[in-house]
């Protein structure tokens, strides 16, 4: 019997250079869509697939995140001195009272397989799931870590989880390489992964999506790992070891995603949640609508 996933690691070190200068002063993590941070939609995603533990691995410059997921004495006094009882709410309740929450520092910028390692005394020998804050996913019905813990409950293996993307672009992804069987109702067997393959030698268009539920032994692995691409050390290298000794899977995620660690992945997310939203959503469309008529869309070039 397979243990229950409880904990996840958000990794939330980096620097956020595509952002600058505003995340000069502030965390890219911490950039708002709509009104919520990314890092909080990416929590409450681990929420709903039943995460009770996260473990942040965080570096400098980065409080505000410990701040933002911390109870605010003094702003709630003074909301409830104003009688804001409905902003109360937003603020008061961002985490359940039953989930732990823990902070670690990653002390050198040596790659996404060192940060998750920097997480090893909180997991110790459990399994657990790993989201990475640039992805944005709308759940609901589909959620991608739920999918991957009970896909890794139904075979006790480790699961990566993957979106298609065009063949063009998987010069930019860790790729999957499937079984002979290929996909079945959106899942395979892996044998392996390619880090940022050319077109031709990709054995698939499956990028991974940054959502993982990995088992102990990675935790044991990753301090063997030598670096790999870019100097660092590659979380993909420790899957691909432990893929070797105890077989992986992969999901295929369809939902609705976004990448918002990229400005065009950032400015459609704000986009899609915004009309959503039955305040913004009726105000901001006829906008929307009214710049569309304006623009001479046949003289515009088509963005690749």
């Amino acid at each position: 019997m397979t243990q229950k996933v409880r904990k996840a690691v958000l990794p939330v070190a980096g620097l956020g250079t595509r952002f600058l200068p505003a995340t000069k002063a502030m965390p890219k993590e911490m950039l708002t869509v709509v009104d919520k941070p990314i890092i909080q939609y990416v929590v409450e995603e681990a929420l709903e697939a039943g995460i009770e533990e996260f473990v942040f691995v965080t570096g400098r410059g980065k409080t505000s995140i410990e701040n933002h997921f911390d109870r605010p004495y003094e702003l709630l006094d003074i909301l409830e001195k104003k009688q804001k009882h409905d902003i109360i709410d937003k603020v008061e309740h961002i985490m359940p009272t039953n989930t732990k929450l823990y902070y670690t520092r990653q002390g050198q910028p040596l790659g996404l397989g060192h940060a998750i390692g920097c997480a090893a005394s909180v997991i110790g020998d459990e399994p657990f799931a790993v989201l990475l804050p640039d992805v944005v996913a709308c759940t609901g019905d589909n959620n991608p870590t739920a999918d991957a813990i009970k896909l890794y409950e139904e075979t006790g293996k480790s699961v990566v989880v993957a979106n298609e993307v065009p063949m063009e672009r998987v010069k930019n992804y860790g790729v999957l390489n499937l079984g002979k069987e290929g996909l079945t109702d959106d899942k395979a067997e892996v044998t392996g992964f390619v880090e940022k393959p050319s077109p031709e030698e990709a054995p698939s268009n499956l990028a991974i999506l940054g959502r993982y539920v990995l088992t102990p032994r990675h935790m044991e692995i990753l301090p063997s790992i030598k670096p790999g691409a870019g100097n660092e050390i590659q979380l993909t290298d420790a899957i691909d070891q432990v893929t070797k000794e105890e077989g992986c899977m992969g999901s295929v995620f369809r939902g609705q995603h976004f990448d918002c660690g990229d400005k065009v992945g950032f400015q459609m997310a704000n986009l899609y949640f915004a009309l959503r939203d039955d305040y913004i959503g009726p105000r901001l469309l006829p906008y929307l609508q009214a710049t569309a008529d304006k623009t001479n869309r046949r003289n515009t070039p088509r963005v690749a």
